[in-house]
């Protein structure tokens, strides 16, 4: 990608992400939020952050509802991957209620945070198929596949200006999309 990790930050003690920063030698910051008030939080992780001078702030297994002063300070900048093709599933634990739904086809989104839960400016969102008879498990997993090419991507695709934050929307620019992205995705797919 044409970005560089500059900070990676945590509301868990033991989460993966700050190993891996660690061994990559970028800065860490852990803020546990668990029992405690979600400006509280805030107020310690802020100027981790702003010390940082991150142009994208990414949400990534953050489980937590953003108070509005915080999405303010970062509009534009905040993004969030949610595991579901937003609109559809918002909110907790989206693969299950895909796959409640006995959907065919499941993904997953990147969009700018805003005020209101997982409804904020899509960026992209890949597609996955769900074959009949798919455990929760097959379809989280699924997913999770799909989010951990999606997220770089989206960050590729902000990095270089193809697509931007302005007035609430997102923007793109100059994009072309291949024949072979054009083809839908059909599932279950019935062959003979």
């Amino acid at each position: 990608m044409d970005a560089e990790v500059v900070l990676v930050a945590s509301n868990k003690t033991d989460a993966r992400a700050l190993e891996v920063a660690r061994k990559a030698g970028v800065p860490t910051f852990v803020s546990p939020s668990k029992g405690r008030a979600q400006a509280e939080h805030e107020r310690e992780l802020r100027p981790a952050i702003d010390a940082a001078r991150p142009d994208l702030v990414l949400l990534a297994g953050y489980m937590r509802i953003l108070t509005p002063d915080f999405i303010r300070a970062y509009e534009g900048r905040l993004l969030n991957i949610h595991p579901a093709l937003l609109p559809s599933f918002p909110g907790l634990d989206a693969q299950a209620q895909a796959h409640a739904a006995g959907v065919r086809i499941a993904g997953c989104t990147t969009h700018f945070v805003t005020e209101d839960v997982d409804a904020g400016p899509i960026v992209m969102q890949a597609a996955v198929a769900i074959p009949p008879g798919a455990s929760v498990e097959e379809v989280r997993a699924r997913i999770l596949k799909a989010e951990h090419e999606l997220y770089p991507r989206t960050v590729q695709l902000l990095a270089t200006k193809k697509a931007s934050y302005q007035n609430g929307r997102v923007v793109f620019d100059s994009l072309a999309v291949s024949a072979a992205h054009g083809a839908p995705l059909v599932s279950p797919e019935v062959r003979g």
